[in-house]
Order: structure tokens, then sequence, then C-alpha cells
């Protein structure tokens, strides 16, 4: 099946990648001691219910490793660790403006709606919404407005 884009969406950017694990701290040095990514920052996002680390090649624009550990075991993060253990958790891309990429994915055929509790805080404060991963493929994917 081929779908044409929405009308008025353009490609967004490939913002970061999450990774779910069960000790930051641990793979915040795997990542920068096998890999050598670069610690960004660390913060707990509680309206996600976690602890991230955001690491990145460099000191530039681009893609970033996004790991999340939850804060407690009710938390998402912590279901999908229960369930699947650490790995792949979402992609995140990058829009202008979330609000124009909801209301044209509302529109689509079919059409798109996030995951409750909708619009919220991410990490670093940028807008963010997630997509159901039954609605693309199996993958969450996360839209992330940065200020």
């Amino acid at each position: 099946m081929t779908a044409a884009p929405l009308p008025g969406w353009s490609p967004a950017e490939l913002d970061h990648v999450g990774l779910a694990v069960h000790d930051l701290d641990a793979a915040v040095e795997l990542h920068r001691s096998v890999l050598g990514l670069h610690l960004l920052s660390v913060e707990d996002v509680a309206a996600h219910g976690v602890r991230e680390a955001l690491l990145a090649p460099g000191p530039g624009p681009g893609t970033r490793v996004q790991l999340l550990q939850p804060l407690s075991d009710a938390s998402p993060v912590a279901r999908f660790l229960a369930r699947r253990g650490e790995g792949l958790h979402h992609l995140a891309y990058r829009v202008g403006s979330l609000d124009d990429a909801l209301a044209r994915l509302a529109t689509g055929d079919p059409p798109l709606q996030p995951v409750a509790p909708g619009v919220t805080r991410g990490g670093g404060g940028a807008r963010v919404a997630f997509l159901h991963p039954r609605d693309l493929g199996g993958v969450l994917t996360e839209l992330v407005e940065r200020g």
C-alpha cells in the first residue's frame, strides 16, 4: 500500500531514538565508553514517569539517543520493560508545530490521534505527543516540538 503524504505535511527530522533501560547510570556509561557518545543532560520527567539521559555523537545538532529509566513500577516504561525487556522504546520526529502536525494527522486516511494523555511536556520542556504503535507499523512514535 502506498499512501501520499498529507497535504501541507513536510517530512520531519528524526529527533531522537528512545531506549528503555533498567539502570540509567550503567546505560549512560555503556553508551559513552563503547560508542563514544557525549552526555548532554539527565533529568526526571515526572509527567512520563521516567528519568532520562540524552546523549549525542557530538555537541552539534542532530539525532540524539534518549535513555529512559522508569521512576516507578507504574510507569509506562516500567510496563514496557516488564513485557519486552531493554531496547528500542520509540522513535521521535521533530516537527515545527505540534498542533499543526496533529491537526494534519487527524485528517488523514486513516485519521491518527495521539495516545492519552495527548500533548504533554517532555524533556527539556519540549511539547510532545505519542502515536500508537498499531497505527505506525508497530513502532511507538513521538512527535516533538522544541521551543
